[in-house]
């Protein structure tokens, strides 16, 4: 049984999970910081492993995928530094099982693949995966499991900050549901507005989606800001806020390789 780090790296956060075998023992979810160097990404993670009880050293593999190019280097000398090991990283050459039938496969993102092979293996295609991170991306896998295509629009964090930052007399709010669409104070109606207008979006796009591909997709949510779409969208069938870290380790296992480093359980029974 492989014990595992899996990290995904987005522009706004960082996810990372500790698998052993097929279970998620444990994930966490800090800031993606560029200026961060090898050393304090080190001890951070550390220390967070640490509060755990778990045990670097029983570390079989890492798999890394990133949106943010710069950090690249970093995390793989990081995990080379203090874990000894060198990342499986997603990318070009890497056996992922998908037909990617896109204009340019190379555009599309590490973290909508991994996406996608974690929701062919769990639900089976037709698929539509809407992942609610820094962008909103809407993924489609065909009948065929081959990824398609989608759509890209702003993240609700990203369009939440926009209109603080550019209405002068808009506060800052927190991203909750309002008791009614219709609010009887600025933040109650600046959160309507957010949460009930993203979750149109997200309706209206799945159902065009659906009009203009005529299958039976189901439709996954995933992503740090998922929670607050559940229980709201009509056309969101399944939640999985660990989508991605799953893909990771599905990508691992068909990519792992020959030998790996023996090791042990990695946390410490109490």
């Amino acid at each position: 049984m492989d014990t595992i780090l899996v990290i995904d790296v987005g522009n706004t956060n960082i996810v990372l999970g500790i698998y052993e075998g097929q279970t998620l023992r444990h994930h966490w979810r800090i800031a993606t910081v560029q200026e961060r160097t090898v050393d304090e990404y080190g001890i951070l993670l550390k220390q967070l492993f640490q509060d755990r009880d778990f045990v670097p050293h029983h570390l079989q593999g890492v798999v890394l995928s990133s949106v943010v190019p710069p950090l690249m280097t970093t995390l793989e000398e990081t995990c080379q530094t203090y874990f000894g090991l060198s990342p499986l990283v997603v990318g070009a050459g890497l056996d992922t099982g998908l037909v990617i039938d896109y204009d340019n496969p190379q555009e599309v993102g590490a973290d909508r693949i991994v996406n996608a092979v974690a929701g062919v293996a769990m639900y089976g295609p037709p698929l539509i995966i809407v992942d609610f991170g820094t962008a909103t991306t809407f993924c489609v896998i065909d009948e065929k499991g081959h990824y398609k295509g989608g759509v890209i629009a702003p993240g609700i964090q990203i369009s939440t900050n926009a209109l603080f930052q550019r209405a002068s007399k808009l506060p800052r709010i927190d991203l909750v549901r309002p008791s009614s669409v219709v609010g009887h104070n600025t933040v109650a109606s600046m959160q309507s507005g957010v949460i009930f207008g993203f979750v149109g979006q997200v309706d209206g796009i799945v159902e065009r989606i659906q009009a203009e591909v005529p299958l039976p997709f189901q439709v996954i949510a995933t992503g740090g800001l998922s929670r607050l779409m559940r229980g709201e969208s009509h056309t969101i069938q399944h939640f999985e806020p660990n989508l991605t870290l799953e893909g990771l380790r599905i990508l691992w296992q068909q990519n792992r390789p020959e030998q790996v480093p023996a090791g042990g359980l990695g946390f410490v029974d109490s």
